[in-house]
């Protein structure tokens, strides 16, 4: 079985340590915990992960956030793969730091990457890794706090949300997402 499981994120070193990288961030723990390497390819840069049988392709999109749709309908054709055996790892301001949740639909709840996946794809039914950035920002600048780098604390923290996450797109990939769901929502 195979799966299509993008992390999303904005390409260029002044965007690596943020707070909107984080899909970039899980892929990579993905990726490093099984010594694969990405190699860039037609919209983005791509490794594979092999997990208790499963081929898990890892996207990280070079289109910028806004634009991942496009890397996210190109893969999915040329891996031949349904929206079912899809997920997106994405950051979330309404979790807390470091919560993760597991949905197989929803909307993109304000998220210009997940707007755009769905108007590409033409549906919001499709499983997604939250992963909570807190809201710990003034009004009027979610953009600044998105874009900024973690603080000292939560990077301290991040290493063991991460692989939590990392453990989590596993389980998806093996058990199914509503286990997954179960097991994972509420950690």
């Amino acid at each position: 079985m195979k799966y299509l499981i993008v992390g999303l994120g904005n390409i260029g070193p002044e965007y690596e340590n943020t707070r909107h990288n984080i899909g970039f961030k899980v892929l990579d723990s993905l990726a490093g915990e099984s010594g694969t390497f990405f190699s860039s390819k037609r919209y983005g840069d791509v490794a594979q992960v092999k997990h208790k049988g499963r081929t898990l392709v890892l996207l990280k999109p070079s289109t910028f956030m806004n634009r991942s749709g496009l890397a996210v309908d190109y893969w999915l054709k040329k891996e031949k793969l349904d929206c079912d055996r899809l997920m997106i790892v994405t950051d979330d301001l309404a979790l807390p730091f470091g919560k993760i949740r597991i949905r197989p639909k929803g909307s993109d709840g304000g998220h210009n990457g997940l707007k755009n996946i769905n108007e590409i794809l033409g549906t919001t039914k499709y499983p997604r890794l939250r992963f909570g950035i807190g809201d710990e920002f003034s009004r009027g600048q979610q953009v600044s706090y998105v874009l900024s780098p973690w603080s000292e604390e939560q990077e301290a923290q991040l290493p063991e949300r991460v692989k939590i996450a990392s453990e989590a797109i596993q389980a998806f990939c093996t058990i199914g997402i509503d286990q997954a769901m179960t097991f994972f929502n509420k950690r």
